[in-house]
């Protein structure tokens, strides 16, 4: 009884060490996506993603491997897994070489060649398993599992690969040595703990311990478990501490991120997984070939999971991540999903001037709102609005009225739009106008009563709708203010976690200030005081441009790197007036030759005000631009 009790252990326990290896084949794929997706310019998370590749190698190799009964294929995916495992020493030497860079402490030349020697002595080993000489033939055994036998080539790789993780070893103490930041140790640590999980999980120890694990399977087995559990888990810490390299965004952004990723990729599927094959097997058990419960547990599975994660992520991110800053992140998120934006705006004035000339019995209305001094015409329903050239005059009309009255102006009723926010000044003043309202009246019609008190209510709506329209237009203007400022803190931040002295004390200017410099260098590009005094001649590559090019002459170095910067942004090709090619026929047109804005924004088919947006835009472009070229020539010199 106890010998089938423990046959049934193991055989639910190798089931379980597949789900797992499978498992983690899934999660790893799923973080090497995410490194590549988010964050592939760190040098840090482009070696953790060598990493999760061989992972996935290693690990999908054995996934499969355990569930085919033929030698053949047994033996090609074992050699597989060593495709993996050759590499994994580099990467692990690769990672530690990127995080004592970005602690601040760089490689002048030798640990950059160390590390491209040992990728060159893993290539090397590759060659060994693809001649046969890294290991062995097949060893089938019954218990506990087949292996790949040894031979001398393997004892050489094996004290290769200790050597090697030690000395990434000691360089991640290094790099944690030189964490100022509770921040930045704390992740150094998770980043430390998560590493020792591929390192010491993926190498296959059936080939220094088959006997022990032919004479106790069981604990063969439940160590695999528990390995592949630690492996599991450690790999997730891993990411977590990798995915805030590289990147400025605010913690709760980059945790709520990874959550989100993790929750509705390795955690989907990986169940999705469980459930497949303990539905299988479980039909396999009743004799049942074909277990048409296979594919409908599975889907039924995902949706849930993808249903449960839509509905509770939101709490658990508050709960989790958001910490003391709830209440204020809470109230962004209300704004942005009950943002009225210009659809919504124009939906709803659209459905008030269908009431109003439905009340009216009116062919024609019209919304104007009050942008500073100027009276825009919105929207208007019903036939053609002839007068928009006219509608300052309906204007000065209705402010030479006060109070709560409507007023003839040509063939229109006009009823006046006041804020209600707004306190007057004085208790006799009437709140201030912020549109108008335009209802076509027929010859000698008259408002009766309930129309005029129904036409009031649909015009208080409108004014309701015209104020919220002017709180956003402010809001957006001032988060377009605050956003190269708020850019600016959180890069810094960023790049404080880890090497807080060199990054705090290095003087970065303010996006706007860079834009604004650009712009004004751009405006007097053939010359004149805010090209030839511009702050820009301060930078490194225009320095250097004018010692070698220019025998000196800055302003002529600056109208170079400009045109250099303009240059980069432009498509490859013969030049198009289309979409893809806006940026650059902005800077060419209004810059470089000089053209003036009207003719431009005619040339592209654009309004002026379009115009001045889209160069706001292009003059950022070039401002990154100059600032990458400038981060480069820093970058050459350090290195």
């Amino acid at each position: 009884m106890f010998s089938g009790w423990l046959d049934s252990f193991l055989a639910g326990i190798k089931i379980f060490n597949q789900i797992l290896t499978a498992g983690i084949a899934i999660t790893a794929f799923s973080l090497l996506i995410y490194a590549l997706t988010f964050n592939l310019s760190d040098r840090v998370a482009r070696s953790f993603a060598v990493i999760m590749v061989s992972v996935v190698v290693i690990f999908t190799s054995e996934a499969i491997q355990s569930t085919v009964t033929d030698p053949a294929l047994m033996e090609l995916f074992l050699r597989l897994q060593w495709l993996g495992l050759v590499f994994l020493p580099a990467s692990y030497l690769h990672l530690s070489d990127a995080l004592l860079v970005t602690a601040g402490r760089p490689s002048h030349g030798r640990r950059r060649i160390a590390v491209r020697l040992v990728y060159l002595i893993s290539s090397g080993f590759l060659v060994a398993l693809a001649l046969g000489k890294l290991v062995g033939p097949l060893v089938i055994t019954a218990t506990p599992a087949s292996h790949l036998s040894r031979t001398l080539w393997t004892e050489i790789f094996t004290v290769y690969y200790l050597v090697i993780m030690l000395i990434a070893g000691i360089n991640f103490i290094r790099a944690y040595g030189r964490m100022l930041t509770r921040s930045g140790r704390r992740r150094m640590l998770y980043l430390m703990a998560g590493a020792t999980a591929p390192a010491l999980g993926s190498y296959p120890y059936l080939l220094f311990g088959s006997t022990f694990a032919a004479q106790y399977p069981s604990i063969f087995w439940s160590l695999a478990t528990l390995i592949n559990v630690a492996v599991g888990a450690l790999i997730i810490i891993m990411a977590y501490a990798v995915a805030f390299f590289g990147v400025s965004w605010p913690d709760r952004v980059v945790k709520t991120r990874l959550f989100k990723w993790i929750m509705r990729g390795p955690v989907t599927a990986s169940l999705a997984l469980t459930v497949l094959t303990v539905v299988r097997r479980s039909g396999e058990y009743f004799g049942l070939i074909y277990n048409a419960f296979v594919p409908v547990a599975m889907v039924a599975t995902v949706l849930l999971t993808e249903h449960f994660i839509t509905i509770f992520a939101p709490l658990f991110e508050k709960t989790l991540f958001f910490g003391g800053d709830r209440t204020e992140i809470s109230a962004l998120q209300n704004i942005e999903e009950r943002l009225l934006t210009q659809g919504d705006l124009r939906q709803f004035i659209e459905a008030i001037l269908a009431a109003v000339r439905d009340h009216m019995q009116s062919a024609s209305a019209f919304i104007a709102a009050l942008d500073g001094p100027e009276l825009s015409l919105l929207i208007t329903a019903g036939r053609p609005f002839l007068e928009k050239g006219n509608l300052s005059q309906a204007l000065e009309i209705v402010k030479e009225e006060s109070g709560r009255s409507e007023f003839l102006w040509n063939d229109f009723w006009i009823l006046p739009l006041h804020s209600r926010r707004t306190p007057a000044m004085d208790l006799d003043e009437t709140m201030p106008v912020i549109g108008l309202l335009g209802v076509a009246r027929q010859p000698n019609q008259t408002l009766e009563a309930d129309q005029r008190q129904a036409l009031w209510r649909l015009a208080d709506r409108a004014a309701l709708a015209l104020e919220d329209r002017q709180l956003q237009q402010r809001l957006f203007r001032s988060l377009e203010e605050l956003e190269p400022q708020v850019e600016m803190i959180q890069r810094i931040r960023a790049m404080g976690r880890y090497d807080s002295t060199s990054a705090l004390a290095e003087e970065i200017q303010p996006t706007t200030d860079m834009a604004e410099w650009v712009r004004e260098a751009l405006n007097h590009y053939w010359g004149g005081p805010k090209l030839t005094e511009s702050p820009l001649m301060g930078l490194r590559i225009v320095q250097e441009v004018a010692r070698e090019e220019y025998e000196g002459n800055l302003p002529n170095a600056l109208r170079a790197i400009l045109k250099k910067a303009v240059d980069k942004i432009r498509p490859e090709g013969e030049r198009r007036f289309t979409t893809e090619w806006m940026l650059y026929n902005i800077l060419d047109l209004k810059f470089i030759e000089g053209r003036k804005v009207r003719e431009v924004a005619s040339r592209l088919a654009m309004s002026e005000a379009d115009l001045y947006r889209k160069q706001r835009v292009a003059v950022e472009t070039v401002a990154k631009t100059i600032l990458d070229m400038e981060a480069q020539i820093n970058s050459s010199e350090g290195g």
